[in-house]
């Protein structure tokens, strides 16, 4: 299975490039996650609407590379998971067979059309949480996830 996250904004910090890497070679062959970088379309004073519809134009042509994946929009008011929960879900789609794709969306949150025509909506916290620390939290979450799949004793 290959867990594809998309995901708006580019040019991390080197401590977030460093975090979900460190957790992405962790992961075994048949969990492979892939970071796609979507670039922040050119921000000005004016219409967030506008900005944020482009960025759902943008995740839209980037879903096409991924037919058949079971796509999960994470928003801050999706259906709240714990770690046994999330694993149970990856477990679930790894024994399908079916790749996954998880959206992130700007500053501004997801488009709206883009959450509505995803599968689930998954919220990673109540709590608002920065792009970029959403990106190793999930890689974390994902690795942790895997742990508790393979009866590993990282999850304590």
């Amino acid at each position: 299975m290959r867990i594809h996250l998309l995901a708006i904004g580019t040019r991390m910090p080197a401590w977030v490039e460093q975090g979900f890497s460190e957790y992405q070679k962790r992961l075994p062959a048949d969990m492979r996650l892939e970071l796609e970088e979507i670039p922040l379309p050119k921000r000005a004073k004016g219409d967030v609407a506008a900005l944020v519809r482009a960025e759902g134009e943008a995740i839209s042509k980037r879903l096409e590379k991924h037919p058949g994946a079971h796509c999960v929009a994470l928003e801050v008011t999706g259906k709240p998971l714990d770690t046994p929960a999330l694993s149970r879900r990856l477990g679930e789609q790894r024994d399908l067979g079916q790749d996954l794709t998880l959206l992130v969306g700007g500053p501004d949150g997801l488009c709206p059309k883009v959450s509505a025509a995803a599968h689930e909506r998954w919220s990673l916290s109540a709590l608002t949480l920065p792009h970029p620390l959403v990106r190793v939290l999930l890689a974390e979450q994902i690795y942790r996830g895997w742990t508790l799949l393979a009866g590993h004793p990282y999850h304590r």
